[in-house]
């Protein structure tokens, strides 16, 4: 009998949620036919048979949220099958769900007392959670468990000899030193008129997400405004030349990129991450693109090694991106590894937006919309009035690692590179 157990889905996953399952107890199974569905905290993933038989056991339903090694089914084997390697962190995304492939990935061992590939239980997150510990720091706890899984036990262990422990987390205090909570409001519901819409999954990971990022980083908003003047006539001058010259569309977004790429080459230290005490400072420059789903929800491709990269290669990364997006045919590289975000708000003809950092970064630029207005221009004959493209850039950054000198001396330095691009840049 073969036991069908939950697939590892990528590092430092450790469980996840069924969708649903395509077979029912007594169905007969090819190997690498798709049995069920499953959503972690990433991406739905299409599961595979490992074997061809006759499934004889279910084990757990819909909705369920299963740790990855657990047994999910029993297969009684047909003779002479094949098993199937399921697992592996090459995948492609089909219909908006992951569909993993069959073939193995080798990965070069780094040499680190983290262990990305620990279990990590519902209780234990609950416990991090009340205790101020990251992901990270949980995966450097050994588990005394069944092959090393992590107990309660050894979280409440460690936190004893914790080098530098955390407070949990407070309670308000009122003058009469009483513990108290601000009641949650009540919410009026009119049966008949109002209505509840159920959030989707997406949009419950980004609810989280969101939420754990105001938690985590103080975030500090600044602001500027540039002229990009010279940056739209050349683009108006060239996006049919660029079109058919390359076959691609020439917007504003791979000039952004260009521009924040080259200002994060000048600060470094704005593409750092925070762990517990340590700055990790990245090597890669890596853009992530906030991007709206046809759903409304929001996904954030990753330009890889932006500023390696010319104009014309961003134009079609950037494009290439895009059109993924919004066709749910993004892979699953390639959103994954960004070391700093933009998003773009003008393109919902916002003037400037205070945007919530994408943790694990410590910054994400918002960028409004063009707006042509009249402005105070100095020339060789005073100063004068003229008509002229204008737009707030903001920056929202993490003030534990950012403070204000360098979070707005990155700023102006993005704004000095739109407003001084070259009008002779060639295509």
């Amino acid at each position: 009998m073969f036991e069908f157990k939950m697939p590892k889905m990528g590092e430092s996953i450790s469980e996840a949620t069924i969708i649903s399952w395509l077979k029912n107890v007594g169905d007969f199974v090819e190997a690498e036919e798709t049995i069920l569905e499953v959503a972690t905290d990433k991406v739905d993933s299409d599961v595979p048979a490992p074997v061809s038989g006759t499934i004889t056991e279910i084990r757990f339903q819909k909705d369920d949220v299963v740790e990855v090694g657990t047994v999910l089914a029993l297969i009684e084997e047909k003779v002479g099958s094949q098993k199937l390697e399921v697992g592996s962190k090459k995948t492609e995304v089909k219909n908006d769900k992951i569909v993993l492939s069959q073939k193995s990935e080798t990965r070069n061992s780094q040499l680190s007392t983290r262990n990305p590939d620990a279990f990590i239980s519902p209780l234990i997150i609950s416990i991090a959670q009340k205790e101020n510990l990251s992901i990270e720091e949980l995966q450097t706890i050994p588990g005394s468990g069944a092959e090393g899984r992590l107990q309660k036990s050894d979280v409440f262990n460690y936190l004893k000899n914790r080098k530098y422990p955390l407070k949990s987390n407070p309670k308000l205090e009122t003058n009469n030193s009483q513990p108290s909570s601000y009641p949650k409001p009540k919410i009026n519901f009119v049966e008949g008129k109002d209505r509840i819409v159920e959030m989707d999954r997406m949009r419950k990971m980004i609810a989280d997400h969101m939420v754990y990022s105001k938690q985590t980083s103080p975030h500090v908003t600044s602001y500027i405004e540039v002229d990009v003047t010279n940056l739209v006539n050349w683009r108006n001058e060239n996006k049919d030349k660029f079109q058919q010259k390359h076959n691609e569309k020439l917007t504003f977004t791979p000039v952004f990129v260009q521009a924040v790429a080259k200002a994060v080459a000048n600060f470094p230290m704005i593409n750092v991450s925070v762990d517990e005490k340590n700055i990790i400072v990245h090597n890669d420059i890596n853009i992530g693109m906030a991007t709206a789903l046809p759903s409304g929800n929001l996904i954030v491709p990753v330009v890889k090694n932006a500023n390696e990269k010319d104009l014309v290669t961003l134009a079609k990364d950037v494009n290439t991106l895009a059109e993924a997006s919004r066709n749910n045919k993004l892979k699953p590289e390639q959103i994954q590894g960004s070391t700093f975000t933009i998003s773009n708000v003008g393109t919902f003809g916002s003037l400037m937006g205070t945007p919530i950092i994408n943790q694990p970064e410590v910054a994400i630029l918002a960028i409004g919309i063009i707006k042509k207005r009249p402005e105070v221009i100095t020339t060789e004959k005073g100063d004068e009035i003229a008509i002229r493209s204008m737009m707030y850039l903001s920056l929202s950054f993490d003030h534990r690692v950012v403070d204000g000198f360098l979070g707005g001396s990155f700023l102006r330095k993005v704004g000095d590179y739109l407003e001084q691009f070259d009008a002779n840049t060639t295509i």
